[in-house]
This record gives C-alpha cells, structure tokens and sequence, in this order.
C-alpha cells in the first residue's frame, strides 16, 4: 500500500487487543491516522510505538456498556474534537448448535455482536463530520445459515445495523460498510475443532485461509477517502468460500452425536 492514505484521521477501533483488531489499528497507523485501539483486556490508556506516521492510542472499554462508549466519547472529543471513522471490530463466538444453546449465552453473543456496534455508532456518530466512515465488521455466518446458532444470528443483527446505518447516516455524509471474513487464522478460531479448520480449507475455493492483513488493507481502504461513494456494501474476504450454495459440510464435519459431547464443546472466545 501507499503510504499516508489516512493521514490526519482520528479512528477508533474496537476489540483491538489481538488478532484481527490489532492488524487493523497498526495497517491504520502505518498509513497515517491516530487510532483509538480499544478492548475490554486493555488495562489503562497507553500509546504504542508504531512504525507508520500515525499513532495508537490504547484505551479499555466494554463494548457492551453504554457508559463506557460515553465516556471515551467525552475523552475523543475532548482530545481530538472529532473522528473520522469508528471500525466495529469487537466480537466473540459460541459453538452450541440450535437446540443445546443456552439464553443466557444467546444473549451476550446479541450484546457483544450487535448491541456493542449500536452502542458505538451512537456513541461515534456525534464526533462525524461528511466523509466520515463506519466499517463493522460481520462475518460469512451472516450471510449463510452456519451451525453456530448464537453467533450466526447475532452477525445477521449486526449485519442489518450496518445496513440501517448506511441509509440513516448517508444524508449527514457519513458512510457504513461491512467485511465479512471467512477463516481468519486468529486467536478467536484457536480452539476450533481441527475438523472445522480442514472443512473450511477443504471447500475454500482458493484452497488457503486468511491472514488478519487480508482485512485490515480493506479497512484502510474503507476508512479513507478512496472509497468516497462506497456505502452500504457488503464484501466478503472470503476467497470465495460463500459464494457457495451452503455450509452444511461444516456443520456435518464437526457433528457429535451426543447432545451432550455438543454442550460441552461450546467455547467461549473473545476475538
């Protein structure tokens, strides 16, 4: 990539402490902007080194409380006066299929998944200028009916927000757009089942995974002004897994069955 597509932006981004979230703060610094990297394992503010001309800026939060979003959205604005983009990053899985899941589990994937990206789109909006960009990141459970039946719903909520953000924000000049990965080797898939990870290769038409800087280039993308007139869409980084009629053969690959030996492999895993 060029360098210094972001420069002078303000972004925050959330769920930043590894993986997937922290490739997308440090390709945002690289590429000039000051980043707000935020998570809930974050223990006090703190800026890091970076190699680009931009900056991170280290902070906690709990995307599911309000006060919190309220409170970074004081110190945003009266450090920075406004921001430039807020990338919806934060998010965690649970492995129970339809019938074994728990409320209590459905529930913190809704508050996590989707609830967490309202809260900082309401939060962030009043800090937006035109130009502006709100990039949530979902995932290919979105756009197909995968087994991981809390996790999959709650993707399609945060999905639909995306959606409703794009139509609402476009008149104040402000963009919403969604990623969905495919398998992203991360900490999040860590304790897959190893047959979940060959299925997702196996049926990948690429035949290869992803790597976390397959999205965060496309984040840079969507945060900066190249992607003026790109809002609303939906792009998966996939290499081309969903463009497939279905994913039963996940579902078959990692199928018990014992209901019981199914409850007891749900795991939780923040991304």
């Amino acid at each position: 990539m060029s360098e210094g597509r972001v420069d002078g932006k303000v972004v925050v981004v959330t769920g930043a402490a590894r993986g997937q979230g922290a490739a997308e703060a440090y390709a945002l610094a690289a590429q000039g902007a000051t980043v707000i990297a935020t998570d809930i394992s974050f223990d006090e503010k703190a800026e890091l080194d970076t190699a680009g001309t931009g900056r991170i800026i280290n902070c906690r939060l709990d995307v599911t409380d309000p006060t919190a979003w309220a409170a970074l959205a004081d110190d945003v604005r009266t450090e920075f006066g406004e921001v430039h983009g807020l990338v919806n990053n934060a998010g965690a899985t649970h492995r129970a299929r339809l019938l074994d899941v728990e409320l209590a589990d459905w529930e913190r994937m809704f508050r996590i998944n989707a609830t967490g990206p309202l809260l900082g789109i309401q939060a962030m909006t009043p800090l937006m200028h035109p130009g502006a960009s709100i990039v949530t990141i979902g995932s290919v459970a979105a756009i197909t009916p995968h087994y991981t039946v809390a996790y999959t719903a709650s993707k399609w909520a945060a999905r639909g927000l995306s959606k409703v953000a794009s139509v609402e924000l476009g008149p104040l000049g402000i963009r919403a757009n969604t990623i969905h990965p495919g398998y992203i080797e991360t900490p999040m898939v860590a304790n897959a089942p190893s047959e979940f990870r060959q299925a997702n290769l196996t049926a990948n038409p690429l035949g290869v995974l992803g790597v976390v800087d397959d999205v965060a280039h496309l984040v840079v993308y969507l945060i900066s002004d190249e992607s003026r007139f790109v809002s609303g869409a939906e792009i998966a980084v996939d290499g081309g897994f969903s463009n497939q009629a279905g994913v039963k053969f996940l579902s078959d690959a990692v199928r018990t069955n014992s209901p019981e030996a199914s409850r007891k492999a749900a795991t939780w895993a923040p991304s």
